[in-house]
């Protein structure tokens, strides 16, 4: 459900987009498809295509087509995806993206051309906060904040855990920096210690010198929702730094996916997750469809924990295309991109994740607090619920 947009088939006029009789309606998205933390965008392109084929592959008795560009999960990738989406004057809406880094990077350069864009996985504080800048005014998400998950994951560590005294881990990436602050700042309100912020690279290999530090430390956990290359090498390498052998290791979303299984092998036994309940009773009521969806169409299980967000933000542009768009009597299409941008902010609706309702912010989805533990590296076994197994709540 992707390929590329015959030449006149839709024509950008000013702030409108006039989708010709017949022509298709051109949706764009920007996930991490390649490298070491693709499954988790992969999985997200698959909620979309889901969605589509639901539709029948059309929205109002136009053909939906669907162009995603790989943002590698990096502010670099985010930048180049979103300028050769923002060039396509046939493109109505944009989804995704997976990381924190793509869409800061990204959002603004979507919204200069007129683009909203709906973000399914990237949770970063700043993107719908009440003081971002103009620039992200195009932006929302179906997805939820890490302003709820820091302080969710920090009460878990403090009370579940009985955790003290903890060190966190991020990568200089918006996403892992303003989470691992938020749970470090209700962590030390409930009268807990953060002996250290550490950081790494993404790419970083020998995790030693960071680890001998933080055993010199002695915490009773260690917090580090960083992505998969490098909590594998962390995982790895603990195991084998003295003092660190059997202290909790507690990741984040980026990590639920059977990738982390591969590249961690038997270290990952033990792992925890902190992340949504996206179990089925938590979800949706249509949840358990869309997974018997997944598994018929793609032959496996969903390989992270987000199909069901990229599946309610093609949901909502939908939704709100039939409400924004102006059908002409030939059967052409003029989309307002301001009215669709309006529409988006108001579309209300039962989603797969749960209910789906914006603020003022573009924050249209809460979060539903759950902690996973990986029981074993085989990733055949991969089930979000019982491999990694959920033990909260």
């Amino acid at each position: 459900m992707s390929g590329l947009l015959s030449t006149g088939a839709a024509v950008a006029q000013s702030n409108e987009i006039r989708v010709e009789p017949g022509a298709p309606i051109v949706v764009g998205g920007y996930w991490v498809l390649s490298g070491g933390d693709a499954a988790l965008g992969n999985d997200q392109r698959r909620g979309v295509e889901l969605a589509i084929k639901d539709f029948g592959g059309e929205i109002l008795g136009h053909p939906i087509r669907f162009l995603a560009e790989d943002s590698q999960c990096s502010a670099e990738g985010g930048q180049t995806a979103a300028t050769k989406l923002a060039a396509n004057p046939a493109i109505v809406a944009v989804l995704g993206p997976s990381c924190s880094s793509e869409a800061t990077a990204a959002a603004p350069i979507l919204w200069k051309s007129g683009l909203v864009s709906i973000g399914t996985s990237a949770t970063s504080p700043s993107l719908t906060a009440a003081d971002r800048k103009p620039d992200y005014d195009g932006f929302l998400r179906v997805v939820f904040s890490d302003a709820d998950q820091g302080p969710a994951d920090a009460k878990w560590v403090f009370e579940a855990l009985k955790a003290k005294n903890i060190v966190t881990i991020h990568d200089g990436s918006p996403y892992t920096q303003q989470l691992t602050s938020e749970m470090a700042k209700t962590f030390t309100g409930l009268g807990g210690k953060v002996a250290s912020q550490e950081a790494v690279a993404p790419t970083d290999v020998d995790m030693r010198p960071v680890l001998a530090k933080i055993a010199s430390e002695k915490p009773d956990a260690v917090y580090v929702p960083i992505f998969v290359p490098a909590t594998a090498q962390i995982l790895k390498q603990a195991k084998q730094t003295q003092g660190l052998e059997n202290v909790p290791f507690i990741g984040g979303g980026g990590i639920m996916t059977p990738d982390i299984m591969d590249a961690a092998g038997d270290a990952v036994v033990g792992f925890y997750g902190a992340f949504p309940d996206v179990t089925p009773e938590a979800q949706g009521q249509d949840y358990p469809r869309l997974l018997q969806a997944y598994q018929d169409e793609y032959g496996e299980a969903p390989t992270s924990g987000f199909v069901a967000n990229a599946y309610d933000g093609m949901t909502m542009l939908k939704l709100a295309l039939e409400k924004a768009a102006k059908q002409e009597p030939d059967g052409a299409l003029v989309i307002d991109k301001a009215a669709l941008r309006d529409a988006l902010f108001a579309v209300q609706f039962d989603g797969m994740s749960g209910p789906i309702a914006c603020d003022a912010n573009g924050q249209c989805s809460n979060f539903k607090p759950a902690i996973y533990r990986y029981e074993n590296a085989d990733r055949a076994s991969f089930a979000i619920g019982t491999n990694p197994k959920k033990i909260y709540p």
